[in-house]
């Protein structure tokens, strides 16, 4: 069923006349660039057009490297919307849809490591690296107790930083630490997850009738078979 857009809805969502949308190309779940031609793609890609698509207005499509720079990027007014994920620090100062989709987050541990679970690994002396201002990061930092987290740029960054500083854990998503035990040998992934990532739209505070508008949407985007 097409939804009702309003003046309102559009100087909320399209302020200078198009939709600025923000894309983390740091997230491959995502979004990611054909390798050949550079054309963006991916779930947030494609939502973001068929939002433009219902407001009738152009896309402009305002790429990070990380979610946190993009969230970060709220205070400049870089974007109208942005595809990342809810949580209670962005929440100060972005409106939240509820998540179109749910990205699992774990350990992984290099060979010969001693932590066979999760529940072993939240105690002095554990070393866990993180991408910086990550959604996980965010959680972890509000949850451990005794480890500690180290942290670098993107997820790349934690995997370098994981690598050469021979930290005990890396933290991140658990497509992309499936992705790291292929190159890793001995590497494991631990059972569980410590959290599932939620990921959704968000515009900035004060434009609440875009909000809704945003709402609608995820919430016809999810009863779709």
């Amino acid at each position: 069923m097409p939804l009702n857009v309003t003046p309102a809805i559009l100087e909320d969502l399209a302020p200078t006349g198009k939709l600025r949308v923000g894309i983390n190309y740091g997230n491959f779940v995502l979004a990611t660039k054909d390798p050949v031609t550079g054309e963006p793609q991916g779930i947030a890609v494609k939502l973001a057009r068929e939002i433009g698509t219902r407001l009738d207005v152009p896309v402009e499509l305002v790429s990070f490297e990380t979610a946190g720079r993009m969230a970060d990027a709220v205070k400049t007014g870089a974007w109208d919307i942005a595809f990342l994920a809810n949580e209670p620090e962005r929440a100060n100062e972005i409106l939240f849809t509820a998540p179109y989709v749910e990205v699992e987050a774990g350990y992984l541990v290099p060979a010969g490591s001693p932590i066979q679970n999760i529940a072993d690994l939240d105690r002095p002396g554990v070393k866990i690296a993180i991408a910086t201002k990550s959604a996980y990061d965010l959680f972890l930092t509000r949850t451990l107790d005794h480890a500690t987290l180290f942290r670098a740029q993107g997820m790349s960054g934690s995997y370098d930083l994981f690598i050469s500083d021979r930290l005990d854990v890396l933290a991140g998503i658990k497509p992309w630490l499936a992705m790291i035990v292929e190159k890793l040998p001995g590497s494991r992934i631990l059972d569980g997850r410590f959290m599932a990532v939620q990921q959704c739209i968000g515009t900035p505070r004060g434009r609440e009738a875009g909000a809704r508008f945003l709402g609608e949407f995820v919430e016809e985007v999810r009863s779709r078979p």
